[in-house]
């Protein structure tokens, strides 16, 4: 049997007996001012639940379905605006990084780094990360199998990364749609490791809008509950004010006046499956 761990995001522990880590945000940033107004709605969010917040942007979106796209404010740029996040806020903040070269500057701001999906099995960028020595998150490949994230954990354990979490967020099904497993949930929490769950991309449809991807937050919900009625340690939703003018990902993301009711419902059910199993 496994023993599993538990690990340290900022102030934080995130694993088995512990508060759901809820990492939440805007996918891309668009300004220091935009990016302290999502923060301090969750903020006020969370302050009335038991969950431990994280603030989530990315400063690139690197990958992009056409070269015409929005990619966002930069490395330099983003970071000192979530750098301005973090002293407005006092919350912990999380962005992926996509180069190697990349992970030292932004583990000086972030508490957490994200590996994208894409990315997981890119050794350098994996070994970049944990010389950070800050915590580092995974997201499984769509084209991985859950049983293929233990080569991860074993890069990411024989680099000494010592608070090291691994996030589902579904799995190619034929062209332009993901679908989720749910039993890579407890299979990656097999490896020793807490597991996040990311909510909204789960319901991507790669390309589904020709030069962009779609989505459908109307399944952002139903997926969120089934989660966490088999089991998560952390959460991952993005959320914007009006999805609808974000410049990436607006499809699969949850409007920020809808957050609460949503984070509500879903911690009902994982109080629920916790009764049950305790």
């Amino acid at each position: 049997m496994v023993t599993k761990t538990l690990a340290h995001v900022g102030p934080y522990t995130c694993g088995a007996g512990q508060p759901l880590l809820w990492i939440a945000g805007p996918c891309v940033l668009e300004t220091a001012a935009a990016a302290i107004e999502i923060a301090e709605e969750l903020q006020r969010i969370a302050s009335d639940l038991p969950v431990q917040l994280v603030f989530k942007a990315s400063f690139d979106k690197a990958n992009r379905t056409s070269g015409n796209a929005i990619r966002g404010p930069g490395l330099v740029d983003g970071l000192a605006m979530l750098a301005e996040v973090k002293d407005a806020t006092g919350l912990p903040v999380t962005t992926d990084i996509h180069e190697a070269s990349q992970a030292e500057v932004a583990g000086g701001v972030c508490d957490l780094l994200q590996i994208p999906a894409f990315l997981a099995r890119q050794t350098d960028l994996l070994l970049a990360a944990a010389k950070t020595g800050k915590a580092v998150n995974v997201k499984k490949g769509q084209f991985m199998a859950p049983g293929d994230m233990q080569h991860v954990v074993k890069k990411l354990r024989d680099a000494k990364c010592e608070n090291l979490l691994l996030c589902e967020r579904g799995t190619f099904f034929g062209y332009g749609r993901l679908v989720n497993d749910m039993r890579a949930l407890p299979q990656m929490q097999a490896f020793g490791t807490p597991v996040v769950f990311d909510a909204t991309h789960s319901v991507q449809e790669p390309g589904g809008l020709g030069g962009a991807t779609g989505g459908n937050r109307e399944m952002v919900e139903p997926l969120a509950r089934a989660a966490m009625a088999v089991g998560i340690d952390g959460l991952f939703c993005e959320t914007h004010p009006n999805p609808d003018l974000s410049p990436s990902d607006g499809p699969n993301m949850i409007p920020l006046d809808q957050m609460e009711g949503f984070m509500r419902r879903v911690l009902a059910i994982r109080a629920a499956t916790e009764e049950v199993l305790s």
